[in-house]
């Protein structure tokens, strides 16, 4: 190994890779994206009587939506405090950076704060539980989020708590220079 000049020696710094920490109830579950000559295929969600087969835990869908995010558009942070609605997310084209924040008073994880990247290239099912708040940032290309939601939305009472986009920290959101 090389002696490095000292200027260099003193500014070096080395990253790190812990684990991603844990919120209660959130959980992640890769698809399977098969791609051919003429295109792809993916399934998403399959349903049986008791909803979702297949996952990592307990979905009963009752409504999907589409939104589609310009690029970096940021859109934090909301939840939904009135009744419980769980979300589980699908970015099908372009990347999305999320954050979750669990903000349940009596959860094991409250104030936990957890990002994580969804993409088109490698689609992943993400639950977000009631009572974590959460929030996205498009990437340069804008992302296309579908998701289902296990409580139809209303809009003469909508169930949409909203949160200043820097309730958790402006730094949340800045760009990683690396």
């Amino acid at each position: 190994m090389s002696r490095l000049r000292d200027e260099v020696a003193a500014a070096l710094t080395f990253q790190t890779y812990p684990a991603a920490p844990e919120i209660s109830g959130v959980w992640t579950f890769p698809l399977r994206k098969l791609r051919g000559e003429n295109g792809a295929f993916m399934e998403v969600l399959r349903l049986g009587e008791e909803g979702v087969q297949g996952l990592p835990g307990l979905f009963t869908p009752r409504q999907f939506s589409v939104s589609w995010a310009a690029p970096g558009r940021l859109n934090a942070f909301h939840l939904h405090p009135l009744a419980e609605q769980n979300e589980l997310w699908c970015v099908l084209a372009g990347q999305l950076l999320v954050w979750l924040v669990d903000v349940r008073a009596e959860s094991a994880s409250s104030g936990v704060r957890r990002s994580m990247i969804l993409s088109g290239e490698a689609p992943t099912l993400l639950m977000i539980p009631s009572g974590v708040a959460h929030g996205f940032r498009a990437g340069p290309q804008g992302a296309t989020l579908l998701y289902a939601v296990d409580a139809q939305f209303d809009p003469a009472h909508p169930n949409e708590g909203r949160l200043p986009w820097d309730f958790f920290g402006p730094e949340l959101w800045e760009e990683d220079r690396g």
